[in-house]
């Protein structure tokens, strides 16, 4: 580690919180493209904590490109006065701090900070991740026989959960579906409960 400010994340969480995360960026390379838009937002106890949430723009150093413009509706000019990720990743990172994280398709956000952070500091983001399509599949398919068909899409599940819909690609709104879906997934898990899948009888 050559950035002492970011030790806290090694420290043993015992706050019993996770922190649901979504980021928004200019494309899908980890390496290449770049962050510009974060939302993180606390969950305790069943509980989505959205008046603690850290919410931000982000400047990039690049160009932002016409088709991740359609996807996100983040223009140059509406970045054009944000900070730069250099100015918010240590805020994001004593945000969220050891606090386990909460997404869809998580594996890319943290892919996406793992690139500012091996810059910032040489190190990946240390915390357990929390997959919320891993725990809706588990809830759904894990006792599915073969040829079961799967739809783990972000809208699918969402839908099955009864989780109400709110416009997509936006960083707190995606944010906050996942900590719904969590949440409710979470409540299952506790209680035993998996969720049914249609049955398609023979005639």
């Amino acid at each position: 580690m050559t950035d002492r400010r970011y030790a806290f994340l090694f420290e043993k969480d015992v706050s019993g919180e996770a922190v649901s995360i979504d980021c928004e960026t200019t494309g899908l390379d980890p390496w290449q493209d770049e962050i510009v838009a974060v939302a993180a937002i606390p969950i305790r106890d069943g509980r989505i904590l959205t008046s603690g949430r850290y919410e931000a723009l982000v400047r990039p150093t690049g160009p932002v490109g016409a088709t991740s413009i359609k996807i996100h509706q983040l223009r140059e000019i509406d970045l054009a006065k944000a900070r730069p990720m250099a100015e918010i990743l240590p805020e994001l990172m004593a945000f969220i701090g050891p606090r386990p994280l909460v997404g869809y398709y998580l594996e890319f956000d943290v892919a996406m900070l793992n690139r500012y952070l091996l810059s910032a500091a040489n190190i990946h983001v240390p915390n357990r991740l929390v997959e919320i399509s891993r725990l809706y599949y588990e809830r759904k398919y894990g006792d599915a026989p073969p040829g079961t068909e799967i739809d783990l899409r972000f809208s699918a599940i969402a839908q099955d959960l009864g989780v109400p819909e709110r416009p997509v690609h936006d960083a707190f709104n995606d944010a906050l579906m996942a900590a719904m879906m969590y949440v409710k997934l979470i409540d299952y898990i506790a209680r035993g409960i998996r969720i049914p899948r249609t049955r398609n009888w023979d005639p």
